[in-house]
């Protein structure tokens, strides 16, 4: 096995290797989520900190890796009674992988010993291989929700309980939990953010000399992993020395009740939610203060807790860039006067005297937008270089709710929100055998089949006499995500400002429902000559919702080519992920134009959704006095159901998603 990564190798990245140690140097601080592009260093960073960690004494023989001077009383493996046998071992890094299932994750039970026995046969799971270690979370915005409640809720608690069918078991489940992941792919939830103690963003150094140095030492470690770690061990050792001092400073580190101020003060200002940032911040203030070798905490510490634990916090929606004022930090943190020491002014703190890593200069912020084009005489803004016709992109009306557009019949895609589907959490709806371990106990079932062999399998007591094949697994019925394709006509007939700025708000509403029900969304758009994706399928809403900002219109209107365009994505992505079922929502007036007879081949077009029983919606943008209902027949040619603009926010749509499905269910 070749060494890691040393940490002290790293170039840049302060702000991610400052997060992780302080992590290491209090595991209560909550844990990091690292978010940045690919190929920035973050898995790097994960697995060259588990090297850093100092070795832990554990009991032997345990699974769960019980200190032998503090046993867990409740330990499965117990009870330990002192003096226990140990033994010491590095503390482990453990990587909870993307397609992980639940018994993996917190454990398994053994139904057929628990029932014919009467023992807990436990097997336990990765959080119980990660006690007094790292769990690492690579792509995490990617893991199901159900799994990062459950581990997160284990990382909050220091425990881990497993309850299936009346047999219970627990077992403690402390660690250092990072994850990992690219904001590309799609985003987490804001509730699950709030429960990551800190948040890095990272992002490729700009600079070329600070790259080579990169590319250099890679290049050196990939040639030779065991001198490359050598030429490191000193810095190597001298940070794992630290990080055991710091943790023994911690319990007399003394946070004052001006620094508690500072923090609420900062909390406040910033309006989050609830009072976990301002626990966070207190908690990631006293661990810098360890770290610096300081019994107090200053205000450069409350500055930078605030830096690494508020900026995710405050995102409310998946369209809000995450971020944070440091002018207004420091504004606040000065209006709440210092704890004991000087400001370290609005370049935050240096890396001398408090002892941190010197921050260089961050990643560049996302966000600074450009001046928009002038607006011409007439009022309405011209990209400058466009085409005669072609006008700028329209703000977006403010989004609004939606109800649920759902695929008609039941699926067994991934897990999320919006249609039904067979899935391993919800409803129990029956029982089958289990194909595979069992994971979901139908016990009532299992009774059932085992009940009439009890005299031929010589049952005299009590216990009911059970054999595998008598097991049931239960069959449950919860929601999946669905795709939920884009296909928006930029046309010259929707080029109103007016109209296209309904249009747009329309589709954020539902970009932002597709968000809320965990769905996967793509874009085509069509307008002059063609169609083209704007934005392939992706869990990235926040990424559709900028390039739909961004849609210029103008031009003819060639309905067909983004039908055909649509439907071949479809084909593709059906092969990439053939349990997602897709749900496509066309965007236009039903006008066709361009190329012979441009009528009749929309409506070929729109048949082949209908007969693949793709679940379609038309959104009608058409307005004025006088309608030509084209919408409507586009609507009907693809088997599915028409809206207006209008309609897309009122209570009938509930009917239209009984429409959908009727019409859908008679196109099968």
């Amino acid at each position: 096995m070749s060494s890691p990564y040393p940490f002290t190798a790293l170039v840049g990245q302060d702000d991610l290797r400052l997060a992780l140690l302080l992590n290491a140097v209090s595991p209560a601080v909550g844990g990091v989520l690292v978010r940045g592009e690919k190929g920035t260093a973050k898995s790097t960073a994960v697995r060259a900190l588990s090297a850093l960690l100092p070795s832990v004494d554990v009991v032997a023989g345990c699974r769960f890796s019980c200190d032998p001077g503090s046993p867990d009383p409740a330990c499965p493996d117990g009870p330990h009674e002192p003096p226990s046998a140990s033994e010491s071992r590095a503390a482990r890094m453990v990587e909870l992988p993307v397609g992980a299932s639940e018994d993996r994750l917190v454990g398994a039970l053994d139904f057929e010993r628990a029932l014919s026995q009467g023992v807990k046969a436990y097997e336990p799971g990765l959080l119980a291989a990660a006690n007094r270690g790292i769990l690492y979370v690579d792509e995490v915005n990617l893991l199901h929700d159900h799994l990062i409640d459950v581990l997160l809720d284990a990382a909050a608690m220091g425990a881990s309980y497993v309850e299936r069918e009346g047999v219970s078991v627990r077992h403690a489940a402390r660690f250092l939990l990072v994850g990992t992941m690219n904001p590309e792919e799609g985003e987490l939830r804001p509730q699950l953010l709030d429960r990551f103690g800190l948040t890095v963003e990272v992002a490729a150094s700009r600079e070329p000399e600070q790259r080579v140095e990169v590319v250099r030492r890679r290049l050196a470690y990939d040639d030779d992993p065991a001198g490359f770690a050598a030429r490191w061990a000193d810095e190597e050792t001298a940070v794992r020395h630290r990080i055991v001092a710091a943790r023994e400073l911690l319990p007399s580190v003394r946070l004052g009740d001006g620094v508690l101020r500072q923090i609420a003060a900062t909390c406040a200002a910033f309006e989050v939610d609830g009072m976990r940032a301002d626990i966070v911040m207190a908690r990631a203030a006293t661990a810098l203060a360890a770290w610096a070798g300081r019994t107090d905490v200053l205000a450069e510490d409350v500055r930078q807790a605030a830096l690494l634990a508020l900026p995710h916090r405050r995102r409310r929606s998946p369209f809000d860039a995450p971020g944070l004022d440091e002018d207004k930090l420091d504004e606040t943190l000065e209006q709440f006067g210092e704890p004991e020491d000087d400001d370290p002014g609005p370049d935050g703190p240096g890396g001398g005297g408090g002892g941190q890593p010197s921050p260089d200069a961050g990643p560049p912020q996302d966000g600074e937008a450009g001046a928009g084009p002038e607006p011409a005489e007439d009022g309405a803004a011209r990209v400058p270089g466009a085409g005669a016709g072609e006008q700028a992109p329209a703000r977006a009306a403010e989004p609004f709710r939606t109800k649920v557009l759902s695929v008609p019949g039941i699926g067994a895609g991934a897990a999320g929100r919006r249609s039904r589907a067979r899935t391993e959490h919800g409803r129990t709806t029956g029982a089958r055998r289990p194909r595979g371990a069992l994971t979901r106990l139908h016990l009532a079932a299992t009774v059932q089949a085992a009940a009439p062999h009890q005299r031929a399998r010589g049952r005299t007591g009590p216990g009911l006499v059970v054999r595998r094949d008598d097991l049931r697994q239960a069959t449950r019925e919860g929601r999946e995500g669905n795709l939920v394709l884009f296909v928006v006509d930029a046309s010259g007939s929707m080029a109103a400002r007016q109209r296209m700025s309904a249009v747009k708000g329309a589709v954020l509403s539902l970009l932002l429902d597709a968000y809320q029900r965990r769905d996967k969304v793509g874009l085509v758009t069509f307008r002059g000559r063609d169609a083209q994706v704007a934005l392939p399928p992706t869990s990235s809403v926040d990424a559709a919702a900028a390039r739909l900002q961004a849609l210029p219109t103008g031009g003819r209107t060639p309905l067909a080519a983004g039908l055909v365009k649509a439907h071949d994505v479809l084909r593709v992505e059906r092969l990439r992920d053939p349990a997602r079922r897709a749900l496509v929502v066309v965007v236009t007036d039903g006008r066709a134009t361009g190329g012979p007879d441009p009528v009749a081949l929309a409506g070929r077009a729109a048949r082949l959704f209908a007969a693949g029983g793709v679940a379609s919606v038309v959104v009608d943008c058409e307005s004025g006095p006088v309608r030509l209902g084209l919408a409507g027949r586009l609507a009907d040619e693809m088997g599915g159901a028409a809206v207006t603009l209008d309609e897309l926010r009122a209570d009938s749509i509930a009917g239209l998603v009984k429409d959908v499905q009727g019409t859908s269910r008679r196109a099968a």
